[in-house]
C-alpha cells in the first residue's frame, strides 16, 4: 500500500535520501511496502511503530546492510552503498563492559580513525577533530574519564560525536534513548536536534515514544501492519490514522502536551521461514506511552 501522505514544510529543499516504491520482506512476512520518502536537508523524522514493525531494517536498508525487496533507495543522487561515512549511525544504548579499556576520548577517535586500517597515528589534525566533536556533544568534563565509569546518557553523547566525526548529511539513531532516564532522554534529544541544525543534517530518529522528540520533530513515519503513514505529528498521531494503521481501535490521547496511545499492540508476531526466525527490532520496546502518575 503506497504512503499516505500530506504535504508538508520541510526545512530545506534538497533531499539528501530519497526512497521510492521502498518496501522489504522476509520471505512471506511483509515488513514495510510502497514507502516514498525524501528526507531533507536539517529535516527531524521520528520512525515510530510497534516492536518488530520494521524500523530498525529500514535504517539497516539505508545503510546498504539489508537489500529492499521492492523500489529504490538513493544517497545524495547515489544509489546506497554500505559503509558510506556521509552517514552518521546512533546505536541503542549499551553500557561499555568494565574490562573495555577506553576513555570516553577514545571512543569519538574511533570515528575519527573509522576508515583507517592500523593503529591511528597521534596528530595535531586528529586531536583538533576529536578536541571539536567533544565539544560539539559537550563531553569535555569526562573526556579522560574510562568509559566504563560513564553513565549511559554519557556515553550516547559520545556516540553522537562519534557519528559526526565523518562529516554526515544524515544521521540514523536507533532506539538512542533506550534504557536512559526522562532527565538524560531530554537531553539526547536535545544534542541531535542541535546538531541536524548546527551541521545541516537530515534526521531519521527511531524511537517508541515521541514524547521526548515532540518539540523538535518536523514529520513523523509510522510503521505498523505492513503499512507507513507519513506526515507532520497532527496528521499522523490519530485516532483514525493508527486505528486504520493497527486495524483495530486505537486511542491517541494529547494532555499536558504529551501524546498518549492507547490500545495499539506493542509488537508484532516473529516469523518463521527458509534458515529460521527473524527479528527486527532488539529489545523490549511498546508502541504506548506507560501512563505516568
Amino acid at each position: 500500500m503506497a504512503t499516505k501522505a500530506a504535504s508538508s514544510p520541510t526545512p530545506g529543499d534538497e533531499a539528501v535520501l530519497r526512497l521510492r516504491g521502498a518496501g522489504l520482506s522476509f520471505g512471506e512476512r511483509v515488513l514495510w511496502s510502497g514507502l516514498d520518502l525524501d528526507v531533507h536537508v536539517g529535516e527531524f523524522i521520528a520512525v515510530l511503530g510497534a516492536n518488530g514493525s520494521g524500523k530498525s531494517s529500514l535504517l539497516k536498508a539505508i545503510l546498504g546492510q539489508v537489500r529492499l525487496s521492492a523500489g529504490t533507495a538513493e544517497f545524495l543522487g547515489q544509489p546506497i552503498r554500505r559503509g558510506n561515512r556521509r552517514i552518521g549511525y546512533v546505536p541503542q544504548q549499551k553500557l561499555a563492559d568494565d574490562g573495555v579499556p577506553l576513555r570516553a576520548q577514545d571512543l569519538v577517535g574511533l570515528g575519527v580513525d573509522g576508515h583507517r586500517w592500523g593503529i591511528p597515528l597521534p596528530s595535531r589534525r586528529r586531536r583538533a577533530t576529536v578536541d571539536a566533536l567533544i565539544r560539539d556533544v559537550h563531553a569535555e568534563r569526562y573526556r579522560r574519564a574510562p568509559l566504563a565509569m560513564l553513565s549511559g546518557g554519557e556515553q550516547q553523547r559520545l556516540r553522537i560525536g562519534q557519528a559526526l566525526a565523518g562529516e554526515p548529511r544524515l544521521l540514523l539513531c536507533d532506539e538512542p534513548l533506550l534504557s536512559l532516564d526522562l532527565a538524560y532522554q531530554a537531553t539526547v534529544s536535545e544534542l541531535v536536534d542541535a546538531s541536524r541544525r548546527s551541521h545541516q543534517l537530515g534526521v531519521l530518529f527511531v524511537t517508541h515514544d515521541i514524547n521526548p522528540v515532540l518539540g523538535f520533530v518536523d514529520r513523523v513515519l509510522y510503521i505498523a501492519g505492513g503499512q507507513v503513514r507519513l506526515g507532520t505529528p497532527e496528521q499522523v498521531m490519530r485516532t483514525d490514522v493508527l486505528s486504520e494503521l493497527y486495524g483495530a481501535p486505537v486511542d491517541v490521547l494529547r494532555t499536558h502536551g504529551r501524546i498518549v496511545i492507547v490500545g495499539a499492540p506493542d509488537s508484532h508476531p516473529t516469523h518463521h521461514h527458509g534458515h529460521g526466525e527473524v527479528s527486527d527490532d532488539t529489545g523490549t520496546e511498546a508502541t504506548t506511552e506507560a501512563a505516568r502518575p
